[in-house]
């Protein structure tokens, strides 16, 4: 350090003109990035592409490094600094500069998967579980490339790490059980984002994500189940939009028996066959159909209806909409919907 200093004294320039370099690139290259964002900023808004969006926020603090990286190292390479000093600059600005490009690549594959994943064939779906692996397959050959370029051989980090995976895989066995059922899970299709599901244990909701520990699923009071990737894997599970969304549903509805039970079919037929055309959630293909079925109960002549909804969630509604015009229309037919009702007889014991 006193050398330097004794240096600095006797030739000022020798520090000057290596600030006066960096100086004036920084300023060229702070022009330049605002040049190149300012035009990728124009044709992302005459072509409104998400992939240009993606583009100009993952560049935007990495021209700024890169521009550093440049200004650094022209200002050492026009300095007359002796050797042992600048002797680690070149090694330290490529560092730099890979750990600049894995961040950035990190962001781009993770906006690309997050926007784009879900339109390729085969693909697997977007979920965090998705999203952390693609970054992880970069930060590794990041790192891979900075022990590299810093001298490390590669072959006894992977012994090592050969050698205590053994120890690391006993200690954190649930967690990587989750991650490994997470995978699966993804991979398999069976249990994709945004279909609503009904486990074993009563929980139900639509799946939202599938990180790399567990599931979340919001039910239909818009609460969070976060389910165990592992729990999830070996329960047994109802998934109501495969192999497709639409499915069939029924409503139930009982009358006296003094009413005709081929009108009171005619009736119902007649306002579902309405119903599909007007009611939301409610498909006209396949047509309703009517049955007599449970039939003949305690009280009541059992009847009924079967239609199909355009997914899930769809039912509810439909059937409530069906129950205010089934009512509605037996009223004006006069078919009436009993009480339950008993018949007792009494019988007056013998006198013998």
């Amino acid at each position: 350090m006193r050398a330097l200093e004794r240096l600095l004294v006797n030739d000022p320039m020798i520090l000057l003109t290596p600030l006066i370099v960096f100086t004036v690139v920084m300023a060229l290259a702070y022009v330049a990035r605002r040049v190149i964002l300012g035009a990728l900023g124009a044709w992302n808004a005459r072509t409104r592409s998400r992939s240009g969006r993606i583009l100009i926020d993952a560049l935007r603090s990495p021209l700024l490094i890169w521009a550093l990286i440049l200004a650094v190292h022209l200002a050492i390479q026009l300095s007359d600094l002796p050797a042992r000093y600048t002797q680690w600059s070149a090694r330290t600005l490529v560092v730099l500069w890979i750990l600049s490009l894995t961040l950035m690549m990190m962001r781009i594959i993770r906006d690309l998967i997050r926007f784009y994943g879900g339109q390729v064939p085969g693909a697997l779906p977007v979920s965090t579980l998705t999203q952390t692996l693609a970054q992880l397959a970069v930060v590794i050959l990041g790192a891979l490339l900075v022990l590299n370029q810093l001298g490390f051989s590669i072959a006894p980090i992977l012994t090592a790490l050969g050698v205590g995976g053994l120890a690391v895989a006993l200690a954190l066995q649930d967690t990587l059980s989750n991650l490994f059922a997470g995978f699966y899970v993804a991979v398999a299709g069976q249990v994709r984002l945004g279909d609503y599901i009904r486990m074993e244990g009563s929980q139900e909701g639509y799946v939202t994500d599938i990180g790399w520990r567990s599931t979340t699923i919001r039910s239909l009071g818009s609460n969070m189940v976060i389910v165990p990737n592992s729990k999830l894997a070996q329960a047994i599970v109802i998934n109501y939009h495969l192999p497709e969304r639409r499915m069939a549903a029924s409503l139930q509805v009982g009358v006296s028996y003094d009413a005709d039970p081929r009108q009171v079919q005619r009736v119902l037929l007649e306002i579902a066959l309405a119903g599909a055309k007007e009611i939301p959630g409610m498909l006209a293909d396949p047509a309703p159909s009517v049955a007599f079925d449970p039939g003949f109960g305690d009280s009541s002549l059992g009847f009924t209806l079967n239609f199909q909804v355009a997914e899930f969630v769809n039912q509810f509604g439909v059937r409530n909409e069906l129950r205010l015009r089934i009512l509605e229309r037996f009223r004006e037919e006069h078919i009436e919907m009993p009480f339950p009702t008993r018949t007792v007889f009494l019988h007056e014991p013998s006198k013998d």
